[in-house]
Parts: structure tokens; sequence; C-alpha cells
């Protein structure tokens, strides 16, 4: 899959785990040459969960808003992930996608604003999907499940990294 996205030229492969009809991982598979990122996903609505129409989503490129990324790892994973819509948004379109960092998740929430008649205030109004995201791993380069190198793990069975439960890394 992966060298057949890479001929089309695509710039990035999402896959979506699912255990009994309830998606519970996220594969961002960042394209020619990597990195690769596993999350633990929770908390899912869709947008109709939400109770939101998706009439009101446009087709115009929403803006990008990563906050929260300090580390090294966590600069490399908001990057990551802010790559998946593209840099030029389009304002007329008044849509916005925030990617908000605490406590290592990452909550994700999808906008659309508008201002008051003065101009001074904002108005946010949510369209969905939401969900939140844990970084299991990132691995150097594409995916692979063989010769896997990884550049962060956070795994119980294998303690290679330090895992303690007041350190956050992003």
């Amino acid at each position: 899959m992966v060298k057949s996205a890479i001929k089309n030229e695509f710039t990035d492969i999402l896959v979506i785990n699912e255990n009994r009809k309830e998606p519970d991982g996220l594969l961002v598979i960042h394209l020619p040459n990597g990195p690769t990122a596993h999350f633990r996903l929770s908390c899912v609505k869709i947008t109709t969960e939400l109770r939101k129409s998706h009439k009101d989503i446009t087709a115009h490129r929403p803006e990008v808003i990563l906050n929260n990324f300090k580390t090294r790892l966590g600069l490399t994973v908001g990057r990551m992930l802010g790559a998946l819509f593209h840099y030029d948004p389009e304002f007329q379109g008044a849509r916005a996608v925030a990617y908000h960092n605490q406590r290592d998740n990452i909550f994700f929430r999808h906008y659309r604003y508008g201002f008051d008649a003065d101009g001074k205030r904002a108005r946010l109004k949510e369209l969905g999907p939401r969900f939140t995201l844990r970084l299991k791993s990132l691995q150097k380069g594409t995916f692979d499940s063989k010769y896997v190198q990884y550049e962060w793990i956070i795994d119980g069975r294998r303690h290679k990294m330090e895992t303690s439960r007041r350190k956050f890394f992003l």
C-alpha cells in the first residue's frame, strides 16, 4: 500500500484501526520518507453524534491551530498532524481545525468561526468530528513491521523508554 501511494504521489496515508466497530487506533504514515506515528484513538464523536449537520462543512481549506506542542517530540508530532491539511488556508470558508496537547493527550476539534458586528469578538461553532489521540509510537521511515526503527515508543512490555506518569513527552 505504501509503495503504491508513493508511486501515485500521495503525501500521507491514514489507517484507522477498529475493535468491535469502534475506532481505537490511528496510524499516520507521512510519505515518501516518513515518519510513521501510531496513536490510540478515543472519545470519537462524528458529526451526526454531535447533533450537527455535515452541510455546514464547506469545501474550503481550514486554518490549522497547533497548541502546546513544545518539546522536540511534540514539535515533530504537531508538524506531522498539521501537514495533514494544506498549508494555504482559505479564510473565506471561516473554518479552523485545532490540535490541543494537554498532558500528552491531543484533542482534535473542527470549528467554523465568525465575528460580531463590531469585529472585536469571535464566535465558534463546532462542526465535528471530535476525538482524542495519544501517541503510542513514532518510527523512522514509512511503516515497516519487520525491520522497524523506533524514534520513540511507550510500551509497558518493552520498557525501552522511560515511562513515568509524572513526565509528559509532548
